[in-house]
């Protein structure tokens, strides 16, 4: 069994790390402080052709799996830039993965290529104020006029919303109380955005300034029956297709994000001189960051055991959440003993590392909990009674 990381998964590191290099921390640090977001970065990554590292090559993409793009993710992070890079493209690795699946001929065509070349932005309209995670409860309606469906309703954490022309949108085209079962009367649909219909407003939050979350309120927004992936009401089976490959992307990234607050912990523990001698001297330092470091390894090879998984056609989901719970935890303990091995200066932001901390609690939050989580282990993996 062979562990080390294929001449093909080193390539893409050594390319990503190597964009990720004319984007330092002092880049990161305005954009954390200004907001805005980070359109140079986007832009790079496109011209490279990394935005379509997952879409099939007939479309414009390299046609790679998971395994390739949660080392690009997984580079993006530990580069310092952190959930703010990752996000700035997160969306186009896994949230069009439904067209690429179901989409027809045609759809893949026109939708397909302008998110590889970066000459669109998407955002995802799934979550919804009152529902959370309990998806089949969705209240957002999309009523069939003719040729178009009009769409009404609310969604939430709509993440580039601002900067994004096309939404990836679930909403209920048969109503709960009309189907056999919650899951079916779900239809997706992937469409262009209509600012007279949908208002889109920012929530101010934590951290990851430069890339916007949102509510977004929906009334009357028409949209074209050619616009809607797959058969009416099979969209929420769709949208599970991309649930284990997003969580594995989160999981890379919470590892990238927790290396790079321990590359700077561990750095600033061999400068910083108290009592005459280096702190990273002292056990009380060097045994926390050791945990860290051991704590991410493990968490890495979950990862990349996932994404293997589910590259080569096998049953990944237990894999999948367990990679993104135990990169999630790792990554925030090593953001928080950065700061910690900092003493007063980890709560200033030249040093960087508070920025980490703040924005790896994204991977805790989404896009599943910890305690959800565990939920499905104990129930899918252990045969205990289901709990919720």
């Amino acid at each position: 069994m062979d562990f080390s990381l294929p001449d093909e998964l080193s390539s893409i590191r050594d390319a990503v790390l190597r964009i990720c290099e004319r984007f330092g921390d002092d880049y990161w640090l305005a954009r954390d402080m200004e907001g805005g977001f980070p359109h140079e970065f986007h832009a790079a990554m496109a011209q490279d052709g990394w935005l379509g590292i997952c879409i099939p090559e007939e479309y414009g993409g390299a046609g790679l799996g998971v395994s390739a793009a949660a080392t690009m993710m997984l580079a993006v992070t530990e580069s310092g830039a952190a959930m703010a890079g990752a996000s700035a493209i997160h969306t186009n690795i896994f949230g069009l993965h439904p067209v690429v699946v179901f989409g027809t001929e045609e759809q893949k065509a026109r939708m397909l290529p302008p998110i590889v070349r970066g000459e669109s932005k998407a955002c995802f309209g799934v979550t919804e104020p009152n529902t959370g995670l309990n998806t089949t409860q969705l209240k957002t309606r999309a009523v069939r006029k003719g040729d178009r469906y009009v769409v009404n309703g609310q969604k939430v954490w709509t993440s580039t919303g601002q900067v994004a022309d096309k939404i990836m949108l679930l909403a209920r085209t048969t109503p709960l109380e009309e189907v056999r079962s919650p899951t079916e009367g779900l239809s997706l649909f992937y469409t262009t955005i209509d600012r007279t219909r949908v208002d889109i407003r920012v929530i101010e939050k934590m951290g990851r300034k430069a890339v916007d979350s949102n509510e977004t309120f929906i009334v009357d927004f028409e949209v074209p029956v050619e616009d809607r992936i797959g058969e009416e009401g099979k969209g929420f089976h769709y949208i599970l297709h991309s649930l284990n490959p997003e969580r594995v992307l989160v999981a890379a990234e919470a590892v990238g994000i927790g290396r790079a607050a321990l590359r700077k912990a561990t750095a600033y523990a061999k400068e910083r001189q108290v009592f005459g001698r280096p702190i990273g001297q002292n056990q009380g330092i060097q045994h926390p960051l050791a945990k860290n470091w051991m704590e991410l390894e493990a968490a890495y090879l979950m990862t990349m055991q996932a994404a293997w998984q589910y590259d080569n056609g096998l049953p990944c989901g237990p894999s999948a959440n367990a990679a993104k719970y135990l990169a999630a935890e790792a990554g925030f303990e090593a953001c928080q003993q950065a700061v910690m091995t900092h003493g007063g200066f980890g709560y200033a932001k030249e040093y960087h590392v508070e920025r980490y901390l703040r924005e790896v609690m994204i991977n805790r939050i989404a896009p599943v909990s910890p305690q959800l989580i565990l939920c499905f282990i104990a129930e899918k993996v252990l045969g205990l009674p289901k709990s919720y």
